[in-house]
């Protein structure tokens, strides 16, 4: 299951192809994954020159093009995520910023889910989500996850914006809005239930990878 990319010059990235993402100690998207981001805005080798030399620079990007995205509170994501990588077909990119939890979705996702939790018996369940289509914009982590130090060089990695599934390629699988409402509900039957479950969430290392990202393929 694979996205279609809207631009064809990842190829093109030569410069950025040979950026070293291995000195830091940190992980993060890919050449590929970095390329697709890009992608999203008006100018994608201007967004790839910036993080060449400044890689712990977050952006801003465009939504509706390359991607949608669903933002919505960060227990309330986590459980979507669990639900989506535990019993369905896993996530598009993921990213945490500001205490919320940003999902990856393809294109129309933004326009079309709030629709489909109307419809849905366990919609007044889920949490207020906001939704970022075409006309909108959100800030991402930069690729390789870190953050600048004022100097501009790169520095500790925090916790406010990271990534949890960061983008590998340049036409990552992005999950439209049944799937996503599907995670809503699921989400919203688990915070209903008494039960304890098991998160496959870490609880003190909040940086270590959670996901295998090879399930997709």
């Amino acid at each position: 299951m694979s996205a279609t990319h809207p631009h064809g010059n990842a190829g093109q990235l030569t410069r950025f192809d040979r950026f070293d993402f291995d000195r830091f100690d940190i992980a993060g998207a890919t050449r590929e994954g970095a390329a697709w981001l890009a992608s999203a805005g008006t100018y994608p080798r201007s967004t790839l020159a910036l993080w060449e030399s400044r890689p712990g620079a977050p952006v801003v990007l465009p939504c509706g093009t390359a991607f949608d995205v669903v933002n919505v509170p960060s227990i309330f994501g986590r459980r979507m995520l669990d639900a989506l990588w535990e019993e369905g077909p896993g996530s598009g990119p993921v990213a945490a910023h500001r205490g919320r939890v940003l999902l990856f979705a393809a294109p129309g996702t933004a326009q079309r889910l709030p629709s489909l939790l109307e419809w849905e018996e366990w919609g007044p369940a889920v949490p207020p989500l906001l939704c970022h289509g075409t006309g909108d914009a959100v800030t991402v982590p930069p690729p390789a996850g870190g953050t600048e130090r004022g100097d501009g060089q790169p520095g500790r990695h925090r916790a406010d914006s990271r990534w949890l599934v960061a983008p590998d390629t340049t036409s990552p699988w992005l999950p439209g809005p049944e799937v996503l409402l599907w995670a809503c509900v699921k989400a919203a039957r688990a915070s209903a239930k008494p039960s304890v479950r098991v998160s496959i969430f870490p609880g003190a290392d909040q940086d270590a990878n959670v996901y295998d990202v090879s399930r997709r393929r």
